[in-house]
């Protein structure tokens, strides 16, 4: 597993995932401001991989704030997760992590500025440790559904370079492959940043594991002529009723499933999921710059420079075209994932998916 992104001295080390796979290259993250503009700037993406960014940053803000009382020092935090939350609207992870790192911060009172700093750096580190647990678990849940022999589509990168590590949609096929299935993987390119083209594609390589690589309006084609048997994707949030934000083009991925009769999962850890919002449409939906349309990479020019452009980062797919969401806690009908928070553990599960 790569690292993404992780503590290093004074510094947090990022890796600029803009760059691959042509280039593995890191870039030095020496303050918040460092790490903010790494996230809107996709050097790192990927819900759960933002969430850890934005507890990195908090706690290499909190490094620099200069003062012995603790009112002023939290009021620090609170800037600084302001700052933070701007970067990216749609990926719930972020404002998880900010909002981790704030109760921290103010259950740490008694230890004094120092002290709590230390503290903030160590519940960084943490965020990052679990994170990678919770992927593992995921992949466990998420592999009894992958048979033997199974070729999988997958839509943007939500593997390793998306996650602290081994993935969430790339952990249910990492998984499964542990467990010694044959397996094989078709990535959407997912046009407009190709993050299936440059990071799945390269991950999976890089793992030995059997993938191809197509266009996005490839994938009604491949699953008409019985080239798939399922599709597993990530989440930048999901719904309490289970309606799913994801990188754009996810939505058609799932109506073609529906279609054609193919199973469609979705993995993401329990801090994906924002129980505040009951429907998809009131996620909000970053919009990005037209030049990720209109050029390759802001390089070659592919459109007339005058044309009017709309470019949502994302889109929501209805809970009713998800067969199941895939967490740490188990896997879970759309319909049954309120329980994960409202629920008694008996009805959590008797709901938990078995099979």
């Amino acid at each position: 597993m790569v690292e993404v992104i992780e503590w290093k001295g004074d510094h947090v080390s990022m890796l600029d995932q803009r760059r691959l796979p042509v280039e593995v290259t890191y870039v030095e993250c020496r303050n918040y401001l460092d790490v903010a503009y790494g996230i809107k700037e996709l050097k790192v993406r990927g819900a759960p991989a933002i969430g850890i960014a934005a507890a990195m940053g908090v706690a290499l803000g909190a490094r620099d704030i200069t003062t012995d009382n603790y009112d002023t020092f939290l009021q620090g935090i609170e800037d600084i997760c302001a700052q933070l939350a701007t970067t990216r609207p749609t990926a719930v992870n972020l404002f998880w992590g900010l909002e981790r790192m704030k109760r921290v911060a103010a259950a740490s009172r008694s230890l004094g500025v120092e002290k709590a700093k230390q503290v903030l750096y160590e519940e960084s580190q943490r965020v990052k440790e679990e994170d990678i647990a919770i992927n593992k678990a995921m992949g466990r849940y998420g592999a009894r559904f992958v048979k033997d022999g199974y070729s999988i589509l997958t839509h943007c990168n939500a593997g390793a370079l998306a996650t602290g590590g081994y993935g969430t949609a790339l952990g249910v096929i990492r998984a499964a492959v542990d467990e010694g299935k044959k397996i094989k993987v078709y990535a959407d390119e997912t046009r407009p940043v190709l993050q299936g083209a440059r990071l799945t594609a390269w991950e999976l390589t890089e793992d030995n594991i059997d993938v191809t690589l197509i266009t996005d309006n490839m994938a009604g084609y491949v699953m008409k002529k019985g080239m798939v048997h399922m599709a597993v994707v990530g989440a930048d949030r999901i719904t309490k009723r289970g309606d799913v934000a994801n990188k754009i083009g996810t939505y058609s991925v799932a109506i073609l499933c529906k279609e054609h009769g193919l199973p469609f999962y979705v993995a993401a850890p329990l801090s994906t999921i924002d129980f505040s919002l009951e429907s998809g449409d009131d996620i909000p939906i970053e919009e990005r710059d037209s030049e990720e349309i209109t050029c390759v990479f802001g390089k070659a020019q592919i459109a007339p420079v005058d044309v009017k452009t709309f470019n949502p980062a994302f889109d929501v797919t209805p809970a009713r075209y998800v067969t199941a969401i895939i967490t740490e806690k188990g896997a879970f009908r759309p319909e049954d994932l309120y329980l994960l928070h409202d629920g008694t553990p008996e009805q959590i599960e008797a709901a938990r998916i078995k099979d």
